[in-house]
């Protein structure tokens, strides 16, 4: 039988180990390569590079549970997520961590590429999420989902689109959809209210400063918006928490509208969707399992996570 000063030292040895291994892994590759090194394979069905559109940038990956993760198939929810890069950067296979995420729990996840600036302006790259979004809406029965469980979610410029697309009528409109068909949606660390706008990026995306007040998600604020989970760090230094996501949900809620609110004071705007990968859920938060809660995924024997307000400062 062990000590448990021979236990100690045992794990103090392969924690020092692994830290070495990760420490040579990020010297060799840069951090998101790692994250994609270290995240499984085995955990989900993939089917990449489907059209949506006819732009090049119009496709999207899907990410599905395996067959014996639960729920079964046809009571998943599904969740189309935008990623962020201030609408000028961005690759949908950066993020398959996301899709292994919640496709490991049980959820149906929709990765998609949109068009960027230079290339495009305002509401271009909206438009595209729209679309991208329609699909989501249209197939969610033939990839295992629950059509009346579709999620919108997205982090920092993608929880813009996110957040456009549950607010703002008119993009889904377009297509003949409606925010009505959504679930839900999902903003981690979005900029909602952000004029005057002075990021050079942000700037040419906007065409500031012809830019106009309805391209501001917190103009389309109404008791029509679906429930609503907004995630915040809140040491976040590149989108005001409290400007953003604190008068987000103080609208939503003066409007009846049922919201949630997590911060976290261990992350930072970008270890906020870092903290997602399974890998490397250890730097802070947790994050997923207020996503999971929110979806209907969180398992019964795992309580539910603390909601903070954000009422005067995360």
């Amino acid at each position: 039988m062990r000590t448990g000063g021979m236990t100690f030292s045992l794990l103090a040895r392969r924690r020092l180990a692994f830290a070495a291994a990760a420490a040579s892994l990020l010297a060799a590759c840069s951090p998101v390569k790692l994250v994609d090194r270290l995240t499984p394979r085995d955990t989900y069905l993939a089917e990449t590079g489907i059209a949506y559109g006819g732009e090049p940038r119009q496709q999207l990956d899907v990410y599905r549970p395996l067959p014996e993760t639960a729920p079964p198939e046809g009571r998943r929810p599904l969740i189309v997520f935008f990623y962020g890069g201030t609408w000028t950067t961005g690759e949908r296979a950066t993020f398959r961590f996301v899709g292994e995420a919640l496709a490991s729990r049980g959820a149906v996840v929709v990765i998609p590429d949109y068009r960027l600036s230079p290339q495009v302006t305002y509401p271009a790259f909206v438009r595209d999420s729209a679309l991208a979004m329609k699909w989501g809406l249209d197939n969610a029965a033939r990839l295992g989902a629950d059509p009346k469980q579709v999620y919108v979610m997205g982090h920092s410029s993608g929880g813009y689109n996110a957040a456009m697309l549950a607010l703002d009528a008119r993009w889904l409109g377009e297509l003949g959809a409606s925010p009505k068909q959504l679930a839900g949606w999902i903003g981690l660390a979005g900029p909602y209210d952000f004029l005057p706008m002075g990021d050079p990026d942000a700037q040419r995306a906007f065409d500031w400063p012809n830019t106009p007040r309805s391209s501001q998600p917190i103009a389309h604020v109404s008791a029509a918006a679906p429930r609503t989970l907004l995630l915040a760090a809140t040491k976040d230094t590149l989108v005001d928490p409290v400007r953003n996501t604190g008068q987000m949900a103080r609208r939503l809620r003066a409007e009846g509208v049922d919201v949630q609110v997590q911060t976290f004071d261990n992350l930072s705007h970008v270890t906020l969707i870092g903290a997602v990968a399974t890998p490397i859920r250890w730097i802070g938060g947790p994050v997923v399992p207020p996503i999971l809660d929110f979806v209907g995924l969180l398992p019964a024997s795992v309580g539910r996570p603390s909601i903070q307000s954000l009422n005067h400062s995360p």
